[in-house]
């Protein structure tokens, strides 16, 4: 029943279907339909919070089954990989809530997203109830973090990352010590390594201050209370050692530290908090195309939500043919097309022939190369990756409210990454010329890459 033509179709996938065009239609059918009804979702975490999104469907009748359960089940998966739960509950629409249970439960399309949503992250099943709609008013999360809150004290702040560790010391907001330590942490199956590691970043910050106030922190992964949920870093210790050494690794920390404010966050949370800081201003989405996509936000009070924003795994092409994500098995998620898998897709496509056990860094670096040479097929790489970003940013805008997007990672830089941003504006001012006026494009000045990230860690601690 919907057939969606963007106006800017990408260079090298003609068959893309972007979802905020996909959306759009619906709505307008639910819209415009006199039994179209009002539903509102809710993400629930144990802890209390609560997240809610009401919009419209299309009547509950054989004729519209098929498409109001593909709306509602893209709309679900991109509230949990963008918001985290372990509770679905949904008011308006009993019929979807008994088919996503379903859909969502063990051996079906999304086990994955089940378990991972579920048990991993939260350390209980994930379930979908229905609900009145008087009982699903949004719950206003307590603040995570304001970026606009003074820098002062004696703070240390961190940034873990795959490579190399940085950390740097502040009095008052001015760095008074910055360092860069190489590591292997990835395959390190000894949690003491990464302790150690932490540890003595740590000590060397501190020998540079009177004393220390707080201690703020970065890495990739999810992180919920200052427990590392999943984390690239620890992905060589077992489950086991997990769960005994490294789930409490910065509590314990903290009380090693005489129980000072010690925060840790995801790091796409913490790369917005440095851009917001940067640009002197809120409402900041922050999107790393890198060895896959990473993202952050900072709301338009200068909050960090405390959402997951992994929107590696929120879907931005609905074509049932989408490709397909090797590690959940879902189609058209956004790790497709803003990371160097993308690069590493597109490239065939593009007739540029590259040997089979080249690594996805190498197929890059291949295309830079390329690029900086001006090859046209280089180009159209970089062209197809920016229109897939302009109509995923107005996928992006109807949950968060920014006015900066933040644009980083390898994938985005050089030649190819202006012709990313250059093909993104074009789409945004053809097909959603309210969002062309409003967003602007930033990326890290040279003072950010260097030591913003281990200083906007620093900020996180509330003294």
């Amino acid at each position: 029943m919907i057939k969606v033509r963007p106006k800017i179709r990408p260079k090298l996938d003609l068959e893309f279907v972007p979802a905020a065009l996909w959306n759009r239609f619906y709505l307008d059918l639910a819209k415009g339909n006199s039994m179209g009804r009002v539903v509102r979702f809710a993400i629930e975490r144990p802890e209390g919070e609560r997240w809610t999104f009401s919009t419209r469907l299309l009547p509950a009748t054989p004729e519209f089954r098929e498409i109001n359960f593909k709306y509602c089940e893209r709309l679900t998966k991109f509230l949990l990989w963008a918001w985290g739960g372990p509770v679905v509950r949904i008011a308006g629409a009993p019929e979807i809530v008994m088919k996503l249970r379903k859909h969502y439960s063990e051996g079906m399309s999304r086990s994955f997203d089940a378990g991972f949503m579920g048990q991993t992250c939260f350390g209980q099943k994930l379930t979908f109830e229905p609900a009145d709609f008087n009982s699903l008013q949004p719950r206003k999360p307590q603040v995570q973090h304001d970026s606009s809150s003074s820098l002062r004290g004696n703070r240390i702040g961190f940034d873990l990352g795959g490579s190399d560790r940085k950390c740097a010391a502040l009095v008052d907001g001015e760095v008074v010590f910055s360092e860069e330590i190489k590591w292997s942490p990835y395959f390190e199956s000894d949690p003491s390594y990464h302790r150690e590691g932490i540890e003595d970043s740590l000590r060397r910050a501190a020998e540079h201050l009177p004393s220390v106030d707080a201690i703020g922190g970065s890495a990739a992964g999810i992180y919920i209370n200052n427990e590392p949920r999943v984390g690239s870093l620890f992905r060589g210790v077992s489950a086991e050692n997990f769960e005994r050494q490294i789930s409490n690794i910065f509590k314990d920390l903290k009380k090693e530290w005489n129980k000072i404010p010690f925060e840790v966050a995801n790091d796409g949370d913490v790369t917005a908090i440095a851009g917001a800081m940067a640009i002197q201003d809120d409402a900041v989405l922050g999107i790393s195309m890198g060895t896959s996509q990473a993202a952050g936000y900072i709301d338009p009070n200068g909050s960090v939500t405390g959402w997951l924003n992994e929107l590696a795994f929120a879907p931005v092409d609905y074509r049932d043919e989408a490709p397909v994500d090797e590690w959940s098995g879902d189609v058209g998620c956004g790790v497709q097309y803003f990371s160097q898998q993308a690069v590493g897709r597109l490239l065939p496509i593009a007739g540029i022939e590259i040997s089979e056990d080249a690594t996805l860094p190498e197929r890059l670096e291949v295309l830079q190369a390329l690029m900086k040479d001006g090859d046209e097929r280089a180009a159209s790489v970089y062209e197809t990756i920016g229109t897939y970003f302009g109509y995923s940013i107005a996928h992006y805008a109807e949950f968060y409210d920014f006015r900066h997007l933040l644009v980083l990672g390898r994938v985005s830089s050089g030649e190819g990454g202006n012709l990313i941003l250059g093909e993104a504006r074009k789409v945004l001012n053809t097909e959603f010329p309210e969002l062309g006026d409003k967003v602007k494009f930033q990326t890290p000045d040279e003072k950010t890459k260097r030591h913003g990230q281990a200083v906007a860690a620093a900020s996180l601690p509330r003294l």
